[in-house]
């Protein structure tokens, strides 16, 4: 027999569990053995009334069935208070299930302004301040479980919710976000895509697929996200008449065209867009690390054919190191707009390795009068003013803003001898300018 999943001594809230989904998970965690807050303004589908009824019918039958909850009547807009309830009526919060939602549905040109602030006040900026209200909490106990409630609309567009479709688009990237955020404090944050009766979908859907589609269908799913064994973070899931799955974003491989035209680009669309061995990434630095393959072979194709990647280039960068085309990209740079750097009158060595042997060195010679970045040794005799080891991946995400410089520094991965102070003068100049980060 399986051991039933308890939520014994956790605390959580659920925004709009006056009804529909958010009323089965409150009372299905209350089952459980979970403390909830069961929040609801009690409106209509359009965000227009509110009142305290459901939310306190919701309380009175976790209750009777000997339960704990408590209600509140907050906006989620004023997370703080919704959150203030969790932890002056059970002391701490574990769980935050993003469900509160309404529809303002209308085409585009029939669109008012009102129609596109309320969507993304409740869905996005409700969302967000329910969560930022909890972090703190969660953070300082080193456990959280949070959920943001996307929609199928979010991933397929539907006719007449523009609004809704991309406020629903963003709460799958904040989701992402926050599971990044949350790693290190045992934060886990997932986005949740339900298709379920509810007081939202009752208009767009046919009364008899209303009634067939139960929130309670849904409610499984949702209470595994929130258990402390839940192993997964930043993911999307899907759930509906008791099917259950999990939506990915897929890459195709694509193709590198050098130095590419629009008819280039029309010319090589079958393989561009070819889905043949697509595959799935989860992070930035594995975008990142792609492009730079995709530069690495621009380079080849440049040195077959005896061409630069731009004005100022060099040929001698070698192609079988990523971060390589990044330095040529700092050499084009310079020798665009060498007054960028003429006030800083040092040289920069960086030693490049693979995590333990050296790849390569790479100078960037801002000393002389024709300031340079070129691939070897400094020459000339002349003396690094600082020296940077660094690996190959770690400069190719620092470049990509996926890996912090000063968190780099402090955990070993970026070596600095000299002149520290002059690498953050560098980095100021370079990101007035939205160069590669150094």
């Amino acid at each position: 027999m399986v051991q039933q999943l308890r939520y014994d001594g956790k605390v959580a809230i659920v925004t709009g569990a006056g009804g529909g989904l958010g009323k089965t998970y409150a009372l299905e965690l209350a089952k459980r053995g979970c403390k909830v807050v069961v929040n609801d303004l009690g409106g209509d589908r359009h965000g227009t009334s509110s009142s305290t009824s459901m939310a306190d019918k919701v309380v009175q039958e976790i209750k009777s069935a000997g339960g704990q909850a408590v209600a509140n009547y907050d906006s989620v807009e004023f997370g703080d208070k919704i959150v203030k309830t969790a932890i002056d009526s059970f002391g701490r919060i574990d769980i935050v299930i993003n469900n509160a939602g309404i529809l303002r549905d209308v085409s585009l040109l029939k669109m008012q302004d009102v129609d596109w602030d309320l969507i993304y006040k409740v869905h996005v900026k409700g969302a967000y301040s329910v969560t930022k209200a909890a972090w703190p909490y969660m953070r300082d106990q080193k456990y959280g479980r949070i959920i943001v409630t996307s929609s199928n609309a979010a991933i397929y567009g539907n006719f007449g919710q523009a609004n809704y479709s991309s406020a629903k688009s963003a709460l799958i990237g904040f989701a992402n976000a926050l599971a990044k955020e949350g790693e290190k404090y045992n934060i886990k944050a997932n986005t949740l895509v339900p298709t379920a009766g509810s007081r939202l979908t009752q208009t767009v859907m046919p009364e008899d697929l209303v009634n067939a589609l139960k929130p309670e269908y849904v409610t499984p799913l949702t209470l595994y996200m929130v258990h402390e064994s839940f192993p997964e973070t930043g993911r999307v899931f899907e759930a509906g008449a008791g099917w259950y799955g999990q939506l990915l974003y897929y890459r195709s491989n694509g193709k590198v065209v050098p130095h590419a035209s629009v008819e280039d680009v029309a010319k090589n669309w079958e393989q561009i867009t070819d889905m043949k061995g697509a595959h799935s990434l989860s992070f930035m630095k594995d975008a990142t690390a792609h492009l730079m393959d995709a530069l690495a072979a621009q380079e080849e194709e440049n040195e077959k054919n005896g061409t630069s990647g731009g004005s100022g280039g060099s040929d001698d960068f070698p192609s079988d190191i990523r971060s390589s085309a990044l330095f040529r990209e700092m050499n084009e740079g310079v020798q665009k707009e060498p007054h960028l750097v003429k006030n800083v009158k040092a040289i920069i060595l960086y030693s490049i390795t693979d995590g333990k042997n050296e790849l390569g060195k790479f100078t960037l010679d801002f000393k002389s009068a024709n300031p340079s970045v070129y691939y070897g040794d400094i020459k000339g005799g002349e003396k690094a003013t600082t020296t940077v080891t660094v690996s190959d991946n770690d400069f190719t995400e620092i470049a990509a803003g996926t890996l912090n410089p000063q968190k780099a520094f402090m955990s070993g991965k970026l070596k600095v001898k000299g002149n520290i102070m002059l690498l953050q003068k560098l980095q100021g100049l370079m990101d007035s300018k939205k160069k590669s980060k150094l």
